[in-house]
């Protein structure tokens, strides 16, 4: 356990930082996992509005520097590739 002032408050910021970035991610996941519902179900309607409410997600998380900007870009990639084909 840390003695010292700062490192104390160190350990107290790190911790509610890592606490916000875990809900993030969180919510994150969960928005794709809806996504991929919509679909799997190959409702084009839905499926668009979560893509968009994933990619708000995605450059939110990006931006933040909790995911890297190039695993976003990625990701954003290949949900739109599959949102394509399922209109297609």
């Amino acid at each position: 356990m840390a003695n010292i002032k700062s490192a104390k408050k160190r350990i107290k910021v790190t911790q509610a930082k890592t606490m916000r970035n875990t809900m993030i991610k969180s919510a994150l996941k969960t928005k794709i996992k809806k996504y991929e519902a919509a679909i799997a179900s190959k409702d084009v309607e839905l499926a668009k509005e979560s893509f968009k409410v994933v990619v708000k997600a995605l450059d939110m998380a990006a931006s933040k520097g909790i995911i890297h900007k190039n695993k976003a870009a990625r990701k954003k990639s290949r949900l739109a590739t599959r949102l394509n084909s399922l209109s297609a």
